[in-house]
């Protein structure tokens, strides 16, 4: 709605300096990179009319300033009309849109729409509140189903102990949990965070209002009031991370086939079957995002054999052949999955797709094993670059690459994958001890 109004404002004011693709294209750019920076759209169902005038601001301040810097650069010396009826007018088209959409919203949840079901662990003064929102702010779209607590009460309201939520949360359908942190201890509340994460549930905690909390934790506002904290998000659940990545994935690839894959393939192509018989391209199933399996695409590396799915290369791996040992020690055999990526079954860094029957294995050694599964699997990770690649010898070597994988998960950031592609190269012209 935001573009549509900065594109109508130009078109209905009609002067040809602003309805034009130069200007429209860098005004919708600035709107784009200035709203992302500003935290405009930030915007949530407890996000009161005083944050949204303060956000505004915020993104009109720094837009503005970025306004005028197109006529200093692109027209300077030139005189120009409508600059401030062209500004002005935007401006309050995107405040009307704001608001108009804020209003409707809550109008909508009012009448019992747009809802998110939550339950409460606790019924101290702090749930109790918690509660009291829920219930008499029906406009805020949240579907109060009801409270647990370790003691028992004679409270329509009451579903059980805290040891019963659990299998509560399995058999209803919870969007968000909100616990006191009066109400269960570090280690309940440990797996109560794992608990929710595997099924996708917000977790939020609420704090006792008389203590203090590091300044690194993310504190919400409910009715101006009532003081939350919201549990850290991965960074892969901010939906601009995964187009960032998602857009780097694409072009980084699209670079890789179009300048390498293009005449490497026929010169491997006559190098490989010189060698041995059977196909250039070697397709295997491997786990991706979420479990599901999709085809692994790699360079031919060994003979035909009936093992090649069930059992990784071993030092000396005699199915390796000449060329395939020197695509290895490369990496060169990785290549093609540069087309999983563009596919969308991979990603160019992140955690390294598995066998399935490994991935059995490795689940049953591994208790954290799962989570690696919430991103697509990469080319080259931060395990990796590490030094952990390759033969697993010992339980130690799998268990580290996982720590790693979730390391990876828990801090990602787009420098971060930058950083693991460029030690990535590194290895590659060094040579890799483990890469056989």
């Amino acid at each position: 709605m935001d573009i549509f109004a900065i594109n109508f404002v130009t078109y209905y004011i009609g002067d040809v300096n602003f309805f034009n693709l130069h200007f429209l294209s860098y005004i919708m750019l600035l709107w784009f990179v200035t709203s992302y920076f500003s935290g405009f759209y930030k915007v949530y169902r407890f996000t009161n009319v005083l944050r949204i005038i303060t956000l505004s601001v915020r993104q009109f301040l720094i837009f503005t300033l970025g306004y005028f810097a197109y006529f200093g650069i692109f027209r300077e010396g030139i005189v120009i009309n409508n600059q401030l009826l062209i500004l002005i007018s935007i401006l309050l088209g995107v405040t009307f849109f704001k608001f108009l959409g804020f209003f409707l919203l809550k109008q909508y949840r009012s009448l019992g729409k747009n809802y998110r079901t939550t339950v409460v662990l606790g019924f101290d003064d702090s749930s109790k509140k918690v509660i009291k929102i829920f219930k008499s702010k029906a406009n805020l779209g949240y579907k109060f189903l009801g409270f647990f607590s370790s003691r028992t009460y004679k409270n329509p309201d009451f579903l059980g102990t805290t040891k019963e939520c659990f299998e509560f949360i399995k058999n209803n359908e919870v969007d968000e949990v909100y616990c006191s942190l009066t109400e269960i201890n570090e280690s309940q509340i440990k797996e109560l965070k794992k608990f929710t994460n595997e099924r996708n549930i917000i977790l939020k905690l609420i704090p006792n209002s008389n203590e203090l909390y590091s300044k690194n934790q993310d504190i919400e506002f409910y009715d101006n009031t009532l003081v939350v904290l919201n549990v850290k998000k991965l960074p892969f659940e901010f939906a601009e991370n995964f187009y960032i990545k998602r857009i780097f994935d694409v072009v980084f690839s699209l670079c890789v086939c179009v300048l390498i894959l293009s005449w490497l393939i026929p010169i491997l192509w006559i190098l490989v079957k010189l060698e041995s018989k059977g196909p250039l391209i070697f397709k295997q199933p491997r786990e991706g995002l979420n479990g599901e399996h999709f085809v692994c695409y790699k360079f031919r590396s060994m003979k035909i054999n009936l093992l090649s799915d069930k059992v990784h290369a071993t030092k000396n791996d005699t199915r390796v052949t000449k060329v395939g040992a020197f695509l290895r020690k490369t990496s060169i055999d990785e290549l093609p999955q540069f087309v999983n990526v563009l596919l969308g079954d991979m990603s160019v860094v992140g955690p390294r797709p598995h066998l399935e029957s490994l991935s059995i294995e490795y689940q049953k050694e591994v208790e954290d094993y799962l989570k690696r599964h919430i991103v697509k699997p990469g080319i080259t990770g931060l395990a990796q670059v590490s030094g952990y690649r390759g033969e697993i010898k010992k339980k130690s070597d799998i268990k580290n690459r996982i720590r790693l994988d979730i390391f990876y998960i828990e801090n990602w950031s787009f420098f971060l994958d930058i950083k693991i592609i460029i030690k990535t190269l590194f290895n590659v012209f060094e040579g890799e001890e483990k890469a056989y």
